[in-house]
């Protein structure tokens, strides 16, 4: 479904034609469906975390033949490659489980699968027999391993195998991690065009089939994500119909060729699928492989004989051999030996053995030596090396299978042994000595790393010399703004001084408009704000800490107790004496009381005037006219307040009197209801008196709940004083008797069935309240600890469901702070900016404190402050501002010391791909307790651990508190759409009546999907359990257990007489549940008459039943219905509604669309309506008299009266409908606007005329706002969407659509949340964040949730799924390291900085997802350090130098910012600028900064060359970026090699100091399994002792690799982290490795080429190129080009700073502080203020002494930057 138009963008290009087809060439056919299909799916796939982003805890699937192929193309593996007889199965196990172990770190949920038609991606037939049957080998150990370790195995004929199928429906994976096959070019040979085109068409037919597929190579496993392209396509049912009948022959064609290649590559031993076997002894295989080649080989072959008994010799060696005796170089024999092993004899032993052989019986490698030292040594028989034993053995199986006896002379004569010498392996250059360094604080941190530092010798100097540029040696002092070098850290009132040009008065009136403006927007956002209990904030005036002191002298204030605002309980006097009152005192109470009794009076008067009013009125108007009296404020209280709430009551029971069907179940019901619902409330009345309270026992006596009269009357607070009604109460009991009057009103059923069926939204849903003075409400059991956490000033984190009452503690928070301190600060943290603006709204609506200079709180983003961060007691902030401030260096002297608590609100968000490393930072850096909130944390145990080790390290406890329960439920419904259904035509919202589509969904009918669990927060309204336990009832008979205990009069027998609470509810649901577990457990889901399958078909509603589970309507369908869809929610009285998709262009598409439907029946109706006519008639009329209404208005003005006579009519405007009457305004039946007490239609006009003004928002969402729809997301206008927050809060906005922009907190409660179509982003945990805003609390006792235009089957899995475990980072890289040293050296080591790295690194975790322990983190800063001292980044003393500025700015693009680093110092920035031609060294310096920074992959198909030959012949777009220049890629090259080199060395030393601790590394790492014995059993044989000889000694690399000859070189950084022995926890995206810039795609295992999205817009500027050619989604569009725009303004700016520092004349400028704005300020677009934004701060003038060379790279880079910038801002003009 393509809502967002992002394939008709490519459509539009005109393409060529589609290719000639051939059904006999499988390399058209590849290249038919890549053109047709493969590359718009590739152009479509989105790069994401599978886990995090997209799966989840959901299943999905590992293709089991992509796995091996890859585990058999690792080009360190030797195996399978022509001329080598290696065959080092030990490696490729190995290389198995890390693959298995990098996936399962990050989910365990994934199961492997095997199709047996796939084989020929893995065997490659058609090629060299001898790789293919090595390969047929090792895939065949390879799956046996498989099946012994602990994850699942399936295998399958092919994707129509009924298994297959049956597999699907049960497991119903997320996606398959297969293969793509890769792209065909014109060398490929003609068998792998065939592999590759069935390839495509498996991923063709798994699409077709609803299973979305991911790629296995090229993933990247960063951290706790798995990053690779996702490619989704929805459910086809003919999925062969969209090509050609020649493109399905050729595919034809192409199995049955590569099947031809199968049976001539073993025409003895046919293939079988791939099954489950038991694995003989390894002592037997010897014997079985005789007796299998036997059969095949002709031993009568010249020399098989002596061969074959090589081979088994080797074979019964083996398993006495351990790991390091099998760490073989290559061993070169005679080049025909090996073509005669190759060719002839390999290829029938390895087929041979494939139903025998395990991991550890055979090694081609010992085989080799073995063989070698054969053919070398002519007296030492065979049986002398390898010993007698086995000698024996041996001579037994040859006499036993009659075997020719072998002739090892003529092999000797006719092969005589290669004189050259045997592969040694890698040669390397060694790794780099440590760097001298000197630090007073690392140095006693780093003092148990024995490690000794030596002089820099000449092959240290790698990165050093006199030929580095930009070397100054210079100091860094981290004062500057990291995007504008005029601007700085400090603050005037800490010293600092404004280096920029003073405002001139223009600019000061614009700057002081904006601010003005900003206010008058907050004020009114603030006003919209609401309570828990849905009522309005009122602001909290607190006095000065310091006032407060003066006035209690003597006292002082303590934290704990500190609640002034709310009054003391008890007396002041001493204890047990009377406290007496002045006179004074007693005047002022008789006082009161005498104006109490006054009001007494005023107030009977005011009641029977108002009765008597209404008493001829039909019962129906009188109901609205007492609902408007209840809302007065003579009602609030007193017996007032009781009288009119009875009155209520009686006004029900004589509309239910009044009703022609009263008596009929239906009435009843309703009405039952809502008397219960008032009499409760009223019960609850603290002004209750004796009369009221026996009015309110015969309702309940008419009812049927009698029983209830004493509970009600047992906590009821009836007052003495008795007050007669004023009204005669409706009759409902008799006098005499006491029974009902109306026998047909009480209730039919058991009450506690009733309640369960009708009362469960109502009931009381309190979890241990009790009254606490620190709050103003009854907080729960988990609240109340929450308090003492926070009074204790420990730290805290809070998981808990949206709307179960979080809210309060970040206020207690702050308002203790503010009470207690006017100096101490509290940071709150928002992962959004609009959760920033909402966050300070509400502080500015709760909280105001006179703090002069100083202000009560500030905002600080990316975009936008108000007020002075550093200078207010409460800072909203989001977490990439709090982590750059922690790392400030003033900041540290001055600022940071004074924070004192620390409130991460949706702290989730730490698993986020993007910024969540940020949050690591802070928390381990905070100075003070943190308070941690979420709603949606899955499996906070773990995160919970680390985060108390790190408080703790910090001096802190910690406490974890959870509440699992939701305040209000939430109902789930979906919207059915069908097939080739059209809509009925809108005509108005009041014409229109609710359609049966909105249909409600059982939880327990969600089962049906197929759930092998019941997620943690599964949960049953009272109603469904009552359903649920009809439903077993139904098949008691079938069950093993007493259905009968649940039946709920004897569940809550207990609870006779009193109504049930919603803890009741859980415990009654808890059973029930457990119950449908253990059937979930014990059922066969795939049979349709199982007892778990009946009791869904019991609750589940048949509507749904008979739909079909994976219909998705077109982009069409879905847009067209949804004004259907928000019509049924205004007539079922459903909305306010958020409707949430996660694509901005879609939901502007959505409104539009909504917006036209309106429009167009608007304009209709007032074409033919004469209602309309005859209103326009009658205000045309009233206009025509204008001038006469003034000139009586002059005329009164004549009129000489004192203004206090003036009679009201004469003051007040014209008042008729024809004044406010607007025929441009919308007609109420087709607007869905509320009505709103918080603003008047004037006010939102000049919203509009202001956005409309400065085009803030466009043209249609302006008329959108008029009807009642609002769009948010963050491409929005700032103002415009603070706009919409407040009118939907007002409850004017009833419809808006958002992307998950209002899911993370924001306070935008809602009655219905709508999921609107379908996206990758629609995650579990997406799901809970965006459905937990419906239900608003104190307004909503039940929240919806409906599914619009989504497959049955993903509502399921949605609702269904566990929330996944939360993701991390690895946060101690080597920018960080380096910005450790910044903080120390620039704040003068302050105590808070040496404490935050002292007890970082004292941590035994660095990360919650880390297995990475404290010794070896030491390691990996004092290699770290090292590394920084040769990049020149540090100095000796540990103090920030040269290039710092560049490298610590883009701290967050890791490591191209240290590529950058490199390629600066090299020169490479320097002749790139020096061109002569300006525009080349611009477009050069462009794609530069485009290799490293903004990568984004392009998929192979859609960058392959042919296609890309269509797309950009008529595109401007080049789309495949260039390759990096061959001067940039030698010196990255160069310094990759450096780094390889200063990690490797901490490998050696880590390793080394450890080796007793990690032991010898001989276990898998997934599996744990052993291959080989412990220690070495060989005999003592001239064998032995060469195969110890000649061993490649490892440390560092895992001994399984070594089998194939690696030793401790490595080539590549990555290598190092892949191969490393276990225990070393080394992380290739820790260690700032170059790779990713010099591998060429293609090559170097390099699996995609790069977008050229940047330099394609820096080249023409346009983003319908992007979105068609280059495949960039209007949503994504604005996000990476300003992300790039920063980095340029950020390297700009470190460049500058490096050029002041370096200048003599720059010494004061250079040092100029001003103003904080650390690390981010761009204006984005969509908050740009029209009167500040585009205030420019001046040019940089070239400072005295910078060379021509150094100030000509300024030059081009700056003119880069504006260019870029100006282009982007064109755009979004």
């Amino acid at each position: 479904m393509d809502l967002d138009d992002f394939d008709i963008a490519i459509v539009q290009l005109p393409l060529e034609e589609e290719p000639t087809l051939s059904a006999q060439n499988a390399q058209d056919a590849v290249e038919y469906i890549d053109s047709q299909w493969y590359s718009l799916v590739n152009r479509r796939g989105r790069w994401m975390d599978l886990i995090g982003d997209y799966a989840g805890s959901e299943p999905f699937v590992v293709d089991g033949e992509a796995l091996i192929a890859m585990v058999l193309d690792d080009p360190l593996l030797a195996l399978g490659h022509k001329h080598d007889i290696s065959f080092q199965c030990l490696h490729a196990v190995y290389t198995l489980e890390r693959i298995l172990q990098e996936i399962s770190r990050r989910s365990e949920s994934f199961e492997i699968v095997f199709w047996h038609e796939r084989r020929f991606l893995t065997l490659l037939y058609g090629e060299d027999d001898y790789v293919t049957s090595s390969r047929s080998l090792a895939r065949a150990i390879l799956f046996n391993h498989l099946a012994s370790v602990n994850v699942s195995v399936h295998t399958f004929a092919d994707l129509s195998d009924p298994a297959w199928l049956a597999y699907q429906r049960l497991r119903k994976p997320m996606f398959v991690m297969t293969s793509d096959g890769g792209i065909v070019d014109d060398s490929s040979p003609i068998a792998a065009a065939e592999r590759i085109l069935l390839q495509r068409v498996f991923l063709y037919s798994l699409l077709a089939q609803g299973v979305s597929v991911t790629t296995l190579r090229g993933a990247e496993y960063r951290d706790s994500k798995i990053m690779s392209f996702v490619y989704e396509q929805r459910l086809d049912s003919n999925p062969k119909s969209r090509f050609k009948n020649e493109f399905w022959l050729a595919v034809q064609n192409a199995s049955t060729s590569l099947a031809a290649h199968e049976k001539r590559a073993r025409p003895e031993v046919p293939i079988h699928s791939l099954g489950r076997r038991d694995i003989p002894k390894a002592s037997d295989n010897p014997a079985l492989l005789l007796q299998g080649v036997s059969q095949s080989l002709d031993l009568r072959q010249e020399h098989f004989s002596a061969l074959l008994q090589v081979f088994v010799a080797h074979m019964l060696f083996l398993p006495h051999l351990d790991l390091r005796e099998r760490a073989r170089p290559r061993v070169f024999l005679p080049s025909k030996l090996v073509g005669l092993l190759t060719r002839d004899f390999l290829p029938k032993v390895f087929l041979a053995l494939e139903d025998i052989a395990s991991v550890s019986d055979l090694d081609g490698r010992i085989f080799s030596v073995l063989l070698n030292s054969i053919l070398r040594d002519d007296t030492t028989p065979l049986q002398t090396l390898i010993g007698s034993d086995l000698a024996d053995v041996l001579d037994k199986l040859w006499t036993t299978h009659q075997l020719p006896s072998p002739d090892y002379g003529a092999l000797r004569r006719q092969f005589p042994a290669s004189t050259g010498v045997p592969d040694a392996g890698e040669t390397d250059s060694p790794p780099l000595s440590l760097l001298p360094f000197h630090h007073p604080l690392f140095d006693e941190e780093l003092g148990t790393i024995k490690i000794d530092a030596e002089e820099l010798s000449s092959d240290d100097n790698d990165d050093e010399g006199s030929g580095a540029h930009l070397e100054f040696n210079t100091v860094f002092s981290d004062t500057q703004h990291w995007h504008n070098h005029k601007r700085a850290i400090l603050p005037p009132h800490l010293g600092g001084s404004d280096s920029t040009a003073p405002m001139d008065e223009r600019q000061k009136k614009r700057q002081l408009r904006s601010e003005q403006r900003f206010m008058s927007k907050l004020q009114w956002q603030a006003e919209t704000l609401t309570g828990a209990l849905g009522t309005p904030l009122q602001q909290m005036v607190i006095p000065s800490a310091a006032t407060a002191r003066k006035s209690r002298p003597g006292t002082s204030l303590k934290v704990d107790d500190s609640r002034p605002a709310t009054p003391t309980r008890g007396g002041a006097g001493k204890k047990g004496k009377k406290e007496t009152l002045s006179s004074a005192d007693k005047i002022r109470l008789a006082n009161q009381a005498k104006k109490h009794a006054k009001e007494d009076d005023s107030n009977v008067v005011w009641w029977q005037e108002q009765l008597a009013a209404i008493e001829d009125r039909p019962t129906s108007s009188k109901v609205t006219a007492v609902e408007h009296l209840m809302r007065n404020k003579r009602t609030k209280d007193g017996w007032l307040s009781v009288e009119s709430r009875l009155y209520r009551i009686h006004l029900e029971f004589c509309r239910w009197l009044e009703d022609s069907n009263h008596e009929s179940a239906l009435v009843r019901d309703r009405f039952t209801v809502s008397i219960m619902c008032m009499v409760k409330d009223l019960y609850e009345s603290k002004e209750l008196f004796p009369t009221a309270a026996a009015k309110l026992a015969t309702c309940l006596i008419s009812l049927g709940f009698d029983d209830y009269i004493e509970s009600f009357e047992s906590i009821a607070t009836v007052s003495a004083e008795d007050h007669k009604l004023h009204f005669d109460f409706v009759k409902l009991v008799k006098s005499k008797s006491g029974h009902p009057v109306h026998k047909w009103m009480r209730i039919k059923e058991d009450s506690v069935v009733w309640q369960l069926r009708f009362f469960g939204e109502f009931m009381d849903r309190s979890m241990d309240s009790s009254s606490d003075p620190r709050v103003s409400f009854k907080p729960d059991a988990w609240q109340r600890k929450v308090l003492d956490c926070l009074d204790r000033n420990e730290s805290v984190l809070v998981a808990a469901p949206t709307s179960a009452g979080k809210t309060f503690i970040s206020y207690y928070a702050m308002e203790k702070l503010l009470r207690t301190s006017d100096d101490d600060i509290l940071v709150y943290v928002a992962p959004t900016k609009a959760l920033v603006s909402q966050i300070a709204a509400e502080v500015y609506a709760r909280f105001r404190k006179d703090l002069g200079s100083k202000a009560c709180w500030a905002i600080h983003t990316r975009d936008y402050r108000v007020h002075n961060p550093q200078n207010c007691q409460i800072l909203v902030t989001v977490p990439e501002m709090l982590a750059t401030m922690l790392l400030s260096p003033p900041l540290a002297r001055s600022w940071t010391p004074r924070i004192k608590r620390i409130i991460l609100d949706e702290i989730h968000t730490i698993g986020q791909q993007e910024g969540g490393a940020v949050w690591e930072q802070i928390i381990l850096l905070a100075p003070c307790p943190l308070i941690g909130l979420s709603a949606t944390i899955g499996e906070p145990e773990k995160f919970n651990a680390w985060l108390a080790s790190v408080q703790e390290a910090h001096g802190f406890k910690h406490m974890f508190i959870q509440h699992p329960y939701r305040y209000s439920h939430l109902r789930k419904f979906t919207y059915l759409l069908e097939e080739g259904e059209k809509p009925a035509e809108f005509q108005s919202l009041q014409d229109r009546r609710k359609s049966d589509r909105l249909r409600f969904v059982h939880p327990i009918s969600m089962l049906s999907f197929g759930a092998r669990r019941l997620p943690p927060d599964f949960s049953l309204e009272a109603a469904d359990c009552l359903s649920l336990y009809h439903a077993l009832e139904s098949v008691r008979d079938r069950l093993h257990f007493d259905v009968g205990s649940l039946d709920p009069t004897l569940f809550f027998a207990d609870s006779k007489g009193i109504l049930l609470k919603q803890r009741d509810i859980l415990r009654y649901e808890a059973a029930l549940t457990g119950h449908v577990s253990e059937l979930i457990d014990s059922t066969d889901p795939q049979d349709p008459n199982s007892v778990l399958n009946q009791v869904i078909r019991h609750v589940s509603d048949p509507v749904i039943a008979k739909v079909d589970q994976r219909f998705v309507p077109n982009a069409d369908a879905f847009f067209r219905n949804l004004i259907g869809l928000v019509s049924d929610l205004h007539a079922n009285g459903d909305l306010p509604a958020l409707l949430f998709n996660f694509d901005r262009k879609v939901c502007e598409k959505m409104a539009e669309a909504i917006l036209d439907v309106l429009e167009g029946a608007e304009a209709k109706w007032r074409e033919t309506s004469p209602e309309w006519k005859r209103k326009i008639r009658q205000w045309e009329v009233w206009v025509s008299k204008a001038k006469e209404r003034e000139r009586q208005a002059e005329r009164q003005k004549k009129v000489k009266k004192e203004e206090a006579n003036a009679t009201p009519e004469a003051q007040q405007p014209d008042a008729s409908w024809e004044a406010s009457f607007n025929p441009d305004d919308p007609s109420p039946q087709f607007s869905f606007a509320g009505m709103s007490a918080a603003f008047t239609k004037e006010d939102l006009d000049d919203e509009i005329r202001s956005l409309a003004r400065w085009k803030s928002a466009p043209e249609w969402a302006l008329k959108c706002l008029q009807r009642g729809i609002g769009v948010h997301h963050s491409g929005m206008n700032k103002h415009y969407r603070t706009l919409v927050e407040s009118l939907y809060r007002a409850g004017y906005l009833r419809v808006v659509i958002a992307t998950g922009t209002l899911a993370l907190g924001i306070n935008a409660p809602t009655k219905t949340s709508v999921f609107c179509g379908d996206s990758p982003f629609l995650t579990a945990l997406m799901y809970r964040q965006c459905a937990g805003r419906a239900g608003r609390r104190g307004f909503d006792l039940l929240g919806k949730v409906v599914f619009y235009g989504l497959p049955m089957d993903r509502c399921q899995r949605l609702v269904l799924s566990k929330l996944p475990s939360l993701g991390g980072n690895f946060p101690l890289t080597s920018t960080m390291v380096l910005r450790l040293f910044n903080l120390l050296q620039g704040s003068n080591d302050a105590p808070v900085a040496r404490n935050a790295i002292k007890s970082l690194l004292h941590l035994p975790h660095i990360s919650f997802v880390s297995d990475v322990g404290r010794e070896q983190i030491l390691h990996h800063i004092r290699f770290s350090i090292d590394y920084l001292r040769r990049s020149g980044l540090l100095d000796e003393g540990g103090n920030p130098i040269n290039l710092f500025g560049v490298a610590a700015h883009l701290y967050y693009t890791e490591p191209s910012n240290l590529a950058l680093v490199a390629l600066l110092r090299h020169g490479v920035v320097h002749r790139i600028c020096n061109q002569a031609s300006l525009i080349t060294a611009k477009r050069d310096l462009m794609l530069l900064l485009s290799h490293l920074f903004g990568r984004r992959y392009l998929p192979q198909a859609y960058a392959s060359p042919k296609f890309l030959q269509t797309i950009v012949r008529k595109s401007p777009s080049m789309v495949v970026l260039p390759p990096l220049s061959k001067d940039a890629r030698r010196v990255l090259i160069e310094h990759e090699n450096h780094i390889k080199r200063v990690f490797t060395g901490y490998a050696l030393a880590y390793v080394s100091h450890h080796a007793e601790e990690h032991g010898r590394d001989l276990r898998l790492p997934f599996s744990g399994q052993t291959t080989c014995p412990l220690s070495s059993t060989a005999p003592s044989t001239p064998f032995t002792r060469k195969l110890r000889d000649t061993a490649v000694a490892s440390v560092t690399r895992s001994p399984f690799i070594s089998a194939s000859g690696h030793g401790d070189s490595f080539r590549t950084v990555k290598e190092l982290s892949d191969t490393s022995r276990q225990g070393l926890h080394l992380n290739e995206y820790a260690i700032p490795s170059m790779r990713q810039f010099t591998a060429v795609p293609g090559e170097d295992n390099e699996e995609f080429a790069l977008n050229a999205y940047l330099l394609d817009f820096y080249t023409h500027g346009q983003t319908a190129a992007l979105k068609a050619a280059n495949g960039i989604r209007d949503g994504e569009m604005w996000y990476v080009l300003q992300d790039f725009s920063l980095t340029l303004k950020s390297i700009r700016t470190g460049l500058v700073q490096l050029l002041q520092k370096a200048s003599d004349s720059a010494s004061s400028e250079g040092d100029a502080v001003s103003e904080l704005d650390s690390g981010f300020a761009s204006m984005d677009p969509a908050e740009a203020d029209p009167d500040i934004d585009g205030l420019e701060h001046g040019d940089f003038k070239r400072p005295a002494g910078v060379s021509d060379r150094d100030w000509r790279v300024y030059e081009v880079l700056s003119a880069v930057t504006a260019e870029f910038d100006e282009k982007f801002r064109k755009t979004w003009a």
